[in-house]
């Protein structure tokens, strides 16, 4: 149902009705969920906001902005608090115009002079409109609109100017015949009184609509049984707002610190929730080229690492800490810190040590017995669209990882040209060219990869990092399906697939030097620390 047609449902019910005030889009969005059927635009509220008096200081565009966001936020309606109209007839025809297009049910309007001054600001002293005049502008609104459900509702303030019963009812019945959908009668008192007065006279020749800011503590029932059509709760959600800002901020001044304040205000997920964000990464993943920006990892991290003696008795070799943070947890910071969250664990010794909410987990039970390439094959299925394979008991930086996303190679690995000061090295490669410095924007690929080579013959190491896109992860589940059957399989090393892959395609290869740490003894683990 239309907006329009809501609001127009809420003021004809025949039962008591309530909208709430809102002031921008959250506050709007909050009213929707806790179950309103409308939301009052009261102009107090958004005057507020907006750290300005409610004397028409707002512009009526800078209102109809904020309206805007408030009704593209919701799906209910909202009567806007038009103040006068912000002008004469020309004005209010203008109003109706813009807030129609934006989708707004309805607006009402008060019977006093632009600009006004808020009701419960002396109020006995504020002139009121001609009544010819205002019959006039809500002539001029009626004509205007497009929607024949569209609302104007005409605000009697003669009660609130100091004048009694009989201009009150004059001034509302002057306004139904204009063409108003309903009236509004004001009161300041703190008794309904004024209003069983009207109503008594008034009877149901038309839709009346209260604000009992100032008579709250009247019953509910009293309202239904005078015949009200709708009740408006005007401003209880800013002033809200005012006291909890106020005593969250002075906490924190006083405090110098937030842990006075954090469990007692909304984390910050559910303003990221009312803001709707969870839409927004759905509608990504729908609209969003997949040109390799968005990766998932898997992290080979099975094995004991029983070169390191007893320190791996308790603890497998990828939760060894360096610095206080597991190698593990500390690559996995890092993956998330360029967005790749979605990433799977290979574990084995000790693998229920390995767990946590940032990963999902694949067991190779069979670690002690096979290598790493036989973890990959379990994890066949996450090796998917754009992808990086990592070794669990390595130290990388961040820019290693920066650099593997940024290359478009259907198949690409790290290799560290600094093996000098190394006293053993594993995973040597010769590439289709050395190291250099103006290597930048050249093609270098890989040609061999092998263990027990002298270094002399090498051009640097493998760091154990590969990056794939769609195509490149295609090769690679090709390439395992067919080395499973291998009868010798299970001791098979990644450097071997490695190897089978150079059969079929061409490996990039990105230079480095430096920047991570393999950490294979003892004397590494000490050393570590310093990376």
């Amino acid at each position: 149902m239309k907006k329009s047609k809501q609001l127009r449902t809420l003021i004809n019910s025949d039962k008591l009705e309530f909208i709430c005030e809102a002031h921008n889009g959250l506050s709007a969005k909050i009213v929707e969920e806790t179950g309103f059927k409308g939301i009052w635009g009261s102009g107090l509220s958004i005057s507020a906001s907006l750290g300005v008096r409610d004397n028409n200081e707002a512009s009526w565009t800078q209102v109809l902005e904020v309206i805007e966001f408030m009704s593209d936020a919701t799906a209910i309606p909202i009567l806007l608090d038009g103040d006068t109209g912000y002008g004469n007839f020309n004005n209010m025809r203008r109003l109706v115009q813009k807030l129609e297009q934006r989708e707004i049910g309805g607006v009402c309007i008060e019977d006093k002079l632009f600009p006004k001054t808020n009701s419960f600001i002396g109020g006995e002293l504020q002139p009121l409109a001609d009544i010819d005049e205002f019959c006039g502008k809500i002539k001029a609104g009626k004509d205007t609109q497009k929607d024949d459900d569209f609302c104007i509702v005409a605000r009697v303030e003669a009660f609130i100017a100091g004048y009694g019963l009989e201009m009150a009812l004059k001034r509302a019945e002057a306004y139904r015949r204009a063409g108003a959908d309903a009236i509004l009668v004001h009161s300041k008192k703190s008794t309904p009184h004024d209003i069983e007065l009207f109503m008594k006279e008034w009877g149901d020749r038309h839709p009346v609509v209260i604000v009992p800011t100032k008579y709250y503590s009247t019953p509910t029932d009293r309202f239904q049984e005078l015949g009200i059509s709708l009740v408006i709760w005007a401003n209880h959600l800013i002033r809200t707002a005012a006291e909890h800002m106020k005593r969250t901020a002075r906490t924190i001044f006083e405090d110098q610190s937030l842990v006075g304040v954090e469990d007692k205000i909304v984390p910050v997920s559910e303003i990221f929730r009312l803001q709707g964000a969870s839409e927004l990464q759905e509608a990504e993943k729908k609209y969003l080229p997949a040109s390799g920006k968005v990766f998932q990892a898997t992290i080979l991290a099975a094995s004991q690492g029983k070169e390191m003696g007893d320190i791996t008795r308790d603890c497998p070799k990828a939760l060894l800490k360096i610095n206080d943070t597991p190698i593990l947890h500390d690559t996995v910071e890092k993956l998330n810190r360029l967005n790749i969250k979605d990433i799977t664990v290979v574990r084995g010794y000790l693998k229920d040590m390995i767990d946590g909410a940032q990963f999902k987990t694949i067991d190779n039970d069979a670690y002690d017995s096979t290598k790493d390439l036989y973890s990959l094959y379990l994890a066949l299925d996450r090796i998917q669209g754009d992808s990086l394979i990592i070794y669990g008991d390595c130290l990388y930086r961040s820019h290693l990882f920066a650099d593997l996303l940024d290359n478009p190679s259907d198949i690409r690995i790290i290799v560290d040209a600094d093996i000098s000061g190394k006293n053993k090295s594993q995973d040597l490669v010769l590439c289709s060219k050395p190291y250099a410095n103006d290597f930048f924007n050249t093609d270098i690929f890989l040609k061999d990869i092998f263990i027990k080579k002298d270094k002399e013959d090498s051009h640097g190491e493998w760091t154990g990092l590969i990056a794939t896109n769609q195509k490149g992860s295609d090769l690679i589940r090709q390439k395992l399906k067919e080395m499973a059957s291998r009868e010798n399989f299970k001791r098979l090393s990644i450097t071997d697939l490695l190897k089978a892959l150079l059969e079929i395609t061409t490996i990039q290869v990105i230079y480095t030097k430096g920047g991570w740490l393999d950490i294979d003894d003892i004397f590494d683990y000490q050393q570590a620390g310093d990376f």
